[in-house]
């Protein structure tokens, strides 16, 4: 009779041979201390992470706990903090902190002027298109009607569908009109959601549930470029995903092909493309990407949060464009935020499916509630119906016309833009932006002066890391007369100084942020993400 030992299979004679003349009760222990050591062998090596992260992690978190480096990483870190801390307090100066309920109710009045002294805070002047993305369109007359559209149906809820139908018929009407710009067919669905995050983790956990409920799988994993929106990577560690990031072309900036489909294997849930990517505005290929799915039967997602709202109408605005959307087979869902260059108020996207079999997966159902049967599409329970009757409000505002001429503004200043960026000497341009972002390095100096000296002149720009990098996410408000162009002649001059002296040191904030992006011990700049968030909720001790 044989005898299976850690997963080998052993004859008679070989046991006699490994255990001699032992007692039945020693060769049980010996066997279970054997295979107590090998499974614990086997789960340290075979883990999500890799050995040598795991190991690199213990190693820092060592060194921390020496007396000497750990008073120095508190020291630094405490700078740090103060320096976010300092620049809330700097921002907020003009203005006293309520940090009590008033004994009695402040008039309408006095409320109105406090609100808009508050909204004026600040030092960036957004209004003139001195940011890059964050606010994609200002228009008062628009601004009129979304206050006035919200106002009626701010205390509505779209989980009280019987109560509040006619909300639950716009949210239906903006899937609808969306996924039809997206070339979804009849059997196209999907909800609004509070942005592109929720959008991707809704999708993450429709894919999750699928591939448990109908495939079997158990540990799932998705296949992702590196380059793909964060909001993955929070899907994963929210819904325990194992995910998979696919080093980018090195020309291209666009995810390696062949590497993402050696990726894959039988766990895995899905696989995603952004069309654009956030970091440098290029787009991975879809179609092969599309191709990968049908061959291995896995589904694929698109991430157009960024630049959906402008590649749907790009080619009617006559900039053509590879296909992307629901027109291949393999595309299963898309995200695509109306807030963005949909012009809908912040707050609002939306996550399509290309069949209902994948958005009842999305869907929250618990059957055992003593308060009855509770049914939610998306992570909220109550949600705003002011903020889906506004974005309703907003594509019905500008129809099919609007936003082709807002795009063709919106694309002519980024290739303006682009232009003169490449003619100057000292810096280049990641890949070949697809829609509206444009990423700028150097192999000359460090890129992050120039984005220090352009934000001394008024400018905020996005600053890049692995490789170090900034970029302009170009809006309609970039379309303004005379800002692209004073845009590219502050950028000029800047650059015409930094290339005297080159290779000066960073000061300030960017010197911190030049520090993170080396630093091999992620954990300090985790800390360090940390600090910032916390400063946003400063008030005074």
């Amino acid at each position: 009779m044989d005898l299976v030992n850690n997963g080998i299979l052993l004859s008679k004679n070989s046991v006699n041979n490994l255990f001699g003349q032992r007692e039945p009760w020693q060769v049980a222990s010996i066997t279970a201390s054997s295979i107590l050591t090998s499974y614990w062998l086997w789960n340290f090596l075979c883990q999500d992470e890799s050995l040598y992260n795991r190991f690199k992690k213990f190693t820092f978190t060592q060194i921390k706990k020496i007396p000497k480096f750990k008073k120095q990483v508190e020291e630094e870190t405490k700078k740090i903090s103060d320096l976010f801390e300092n620049e809330v307090i700097e921002n907020t100066k003009s203005e006293k902190y309520i940090i009590e309920l008033p004994s009695q109710g402040i008039p309408r009045d006095e409320l109105i002027k406090t609100v808009n002294r508050y909204l004026n805070l600040g030092k960036y002047n957004w209004k003139e298109g001195f940011i890059s993305g964050a606010i994609y369109y200002y228009d008062e007359e628009l601004i009129k009607l979304l206050t006035e559209v919200y106002g009626y149906a701010s205390y509505t809820n779209p989980l009280h569908s019987d109560i509040f139908p006619g909300i639950c018929k716009m949210e239906a009407e903006v899937v609808r009109l969306v996924a039809n710009l997206f070339h979804g067919d009849s059997n196209a669905c999907g909800t609004m959601t509070s942005g592109g995050t929720e959008s991707i983790i809704m999708a993450c956990k429709a894919y999750r549930d699928y591939g448990k409920n109908e495939c079997g799988i158990k540990k799932g994993e998705i296949i992702v470029p590196r380059s793909v929106h964060p909001a993955f990577d929070k899907a994963a560690c929210y819904f325990g995903i194992k995910i998979i990031h696919i080093d980018l072309n090195p020309d291209t900036y666009t995810v390696n092909l062949k590497k993402m489909e050696n990726a894959i294997n039988k766990n895995t849930l899905l696989l995603v493309g952004s069309f654009p990517n956030f970091p440098y505005g290029t787009s991975d290929d879809i179609e092969a990407i599309s191709a990968l799915g049908l061959k291995y039967n896995i589904p694929v997602h698109v991430d157009c949060c960024l630049g959906g709202f402008i590649a749907a109408f790009m080619p009617q605005a006559g900039f053509p464009l590879p296909p992307f959307d629901f027109i291949l087979p393999g595309v299963t869902s898309i995200s695509a935020d109306t807030h963005k260059y949909g012009y809908a108020p912040k707050g609002s996207s939306v996550v399509l499916y290309s069949d209902k079999k994948y958005r009842h997966n999305q869907y929250y159902v618990c059957t055992e509630w003593p308060g009855g049967h509770y049914g939610s599409p998306t992570i909220s329970g109550s949600r705003s119906g002011g903020i889906i009757a506004a974005c309703w409000a907003t594509l019905m505002y500008f129809g099919m016309n609007g936003y082709i001429t807002s795009t063709k503004e919106i694309m002519d200043t980024k290739i303006f833009i682009e232009e003169q960026l490449r003619s100057m000497e000292g810096i280049f341009i990641f890949g070949k932006p697809t829609t509206s972002v444009i990423a700028i390095g150097s192999n000359d100096f460090n890129i992050y002066r120039l984005s220090d000296a352009l934000n001394a002149r008024g400018w905020n720009l996005n600053t890049l890391q692995f490789p170090i990098g900034i970029h302009i996410c170009i809006t309609h408000l970039h379309t303004k007369p005379g800002v692209a162009s004073l845009f590219i002649e502050d950028l000029r001059q800047e650059l015409i100084e930094i290339l005297k002296t080159p290779n000066v040191q960073l000061t300030g904030k960017m010197a911190m942020y030049g520090m993170s992006a080396t630093l091999p011990d992620r954990t300090i700049v985790g800390d360090i993400t940390r600090y910032f968030i916390d400063a946003m909720y400063y008030t005074p001790k």
